[in-house]
C-alpha cells in the first residue's frame, strides 16, 4: 500500500509511516475518546474525533506536510502518529506525535519522531522546528528532552497554556554526540533480544 498522492513514505527498521486513510480512523478514534489524549484536547466524542482526523489529512493539502501514520512493518497495524503540524494561530512549525494507548513503552514515538524530523531538516529544508506540550505531560516532555529539545522560554505558546520545547538545528544534530546517542537507543528498541527494564517514555 501506498501513502496517498505526494505524500512521501518514509521507514525505519520497524516502522513504515505512510499518509493517514480513512481504514486507519478506527484506531486515531479510540485513542482521542480514551484518557491518553488528554493533553491534546481529548477525550473528545465521535464528531471532534472525525472533525480532528479531516483536519490531518486536510493539513497536507494546505500546509503541504502533515502526520503520518505509524505502521509496523511486519504485521502493518498502525501504533500511531507522528509528524508536522501547523494549524492556524499556531506561532512555528510544530514537531508532533501520539502512540495508541496500548503500544507504548516500546520506543516507537521516538524512532518515528526521529525519521520525521530527519525528513523536515534534510527534505524540506527546516531549520528549526518546536513542540508545543502541556507542562503536566511528563512522558512527552522526557521524550521530548531524550530527542535534545530544550524548554524554550522566549518562545511563543499557542494559548499561554503549553510549553514550548524547541529542537536543536540540524547543524546542531550533524555528527553529534546527541545524534549518536539517540540512534544507540533506537537500536536498543529494535534488538528484538533487549528487554527494558521498567516502563519505556514514549
Amino acid at each position: 500500500m501506498t501513502g496517498h498522492r505526494d505524500i512521501p513514505v518514509l521507514e525505519t527498521k520497524r516502522l513504515t509511516l505512510r499518509s493517514p486513510k480513512a481504514e486507519d480512523y478506527p484506531d486515531f478514534k479510540a485513542t482521542f475518546a480514551s484518557y491518553r489524549s488528554r493533553f491534546m484536547g481529548g477525550p473528545l466524542n465521535g464528531y471532534e474525533a472525525w472533525m480532528l482526523y479531516a483536519a490531518e489529512i486536510g493539513h497536507w493539502e494546505i500546509r503541504g506536510f502533515g502526520m503520518w501514520m505509524v505502521h509496523l512493518k511486519d504485521t502493518d497495524e498502525t501504533v500511531g502518529m507522528a509528524g508536522g503540524w501547523s494549524p492556524a494561530k499556531w506561532p512555528e512549525r510544530e514537531i508532533a506525535w501520539i502512540i495508541w494507548p496500548d503500544r507504548a513503552g516500546k520506543g516507537y514515538a521516538l524512532e518515528a519522531t526521529v525519521r520525521v524530523r530527519r525528513y523536515f531538516y534534510e527534505d524540506k529544508g527546516w531549520e528549526t522546528a518546536v513542540s508545543y506540550l502541556d507542562p503536566k505531560n511528563l512522558d512527552s516532555i522526557r521524550l521530548a528532552e531524550r530527542l535534545g529539545a530544550k524548554k524554550d522560554p522566549e518562545a511563543r505558546t499557542v494559548d499561554g497554556s503549553d510549553v514550548v520545547y524547541r529542537h536543536p538545528s540540524p547543524d546542531a544534530l550533524r555528527g553529534s554526540q546527541l545524534a549518536h546517542g539517540i540512534d544507540m537507543e533506537i537500536a536498543h528498541y529494535q534488538d528484538p533480544l533487549f528487554k527494558p527494564k521498567g516502563w519505556a517514555i514514549d
